[in-house]
């Protein structure tokens, strides 16, 4: 997994179930949990040790979620249900269960870098539900995913009724979680549970393509942006007013100054040559 290096950039912070490389301002964490990926308790807490261990580095802007199975990821782990649901206090357990996961999800969405999700195999209930706590998604074309969980008399708990109808709506909402229905990568490109769909071949590739265009930026830019973004889905902020405040905010900065300078030079140029 050296995509992202050059020589002596790469840092390895954590190798066991999720084995993660910190290299030109990428995290790249890759699920390694044979055979699919299972979340499970030990699965959250190791996840949450790695955001523990990336939040005291400075060195990335862009997390980069993949993985090296055959599936992005296939939900809970259905052995740990089993027993839950088997004991006395089953419904407490899962509650708790389904609780942790939630929590980990929202961390991962309101982190302030930039984080892509690159699904390259099957990621249904819960492996969706991680990856649309992303800000950005890519897909394999043939590749498929969905909230499913009716069929078992459940609900996709873990945040897919709220992340996917603030995504795409309530139509895609309901389509895929009252029909339960299980599309491919180009279809959820469609409907913009994905923002890119390539085929198998180039997934690799493009999504690397597109992490090093965010790294590129700068890293206040990035969070400004991230979060006047998210200030337009809660009706108790004014994002109006923070886009003021935040580019007031970067253009005190010593990067946005020389930037800009940097930009209005060029473009004095180009006009003077144009003449």
């Amino acid at each position: 997994m050296t995509g992202h290096s050059k020589a002596g950039k790469a840092s390895k912070v954590s190798g066991e179930m999720l084995d993660v490389l910190v290299a030109d301002g990428v995290a790249t964490v890759t699920l390694s949990r044979p055979p699919v990926n299972a979340i499970s308790d030990e699965w959250l807490v190791r996840f949450d040790g790695v955001l523990d261990q990336l939040a005291e580095r400075a060195d990335w802007k862009v997390l980069h979620l993949r993985s090296n199975q055959k599936v992005f990821c296939a939900g809970a782990d259905l052995n740990e249900i089993r027993d839950r649901i088997e004991a006395p206090d089953g419904p407490d357990r899962m509650y708790a269960h389904v609780a942790a996961i939630q929590r980990l999800f929202a961390r991962i969405e309101t982190l302030p870098q930039v984080t892509l999700a690159e699904i390259g195999g099957a990621a249904m209930g819960g492996g969706l539900e991680l990856a649309l706590s992303c800000d950005l998604r890519i897909a394999a074309n043939e590749v498929r995913v969905g909230l499913p969980e009716a069929r078992l008399g459940l609900i996709p708990g873990a945040g897919g009724t709220q992340r996917l109808t603030r995504l795409c709506g309530r139509a895609v909402s309901e389509r895929l979680i009252l029909g339960a229905e299980v599309i491919d990568g180009a279809t959820a490109r469609e409907l913009g549970i994905v923002q890119w769909a390539v085929p198998a071949a180039k997934l690799p590739e493009r999504a690397i393509e597109i992490v090093r265009r965010v790294a590129s930026l700068p890293a206040g830019a990035l969070k400004a942006s991230k979060n006047c973004i998210a200030a337009a889905f809660d009706s108790g902020r004014n994002g109006y007013s923070e886009e003021l405040e935040a580019t007031r905010r970067l253009l005190t900065t010593t990067d946005t100054r020389q930037r800009v300078e940097a930009f209005l030079a060029g473009s004095a140029e180009d006009m003077r040559r144009s003449r």
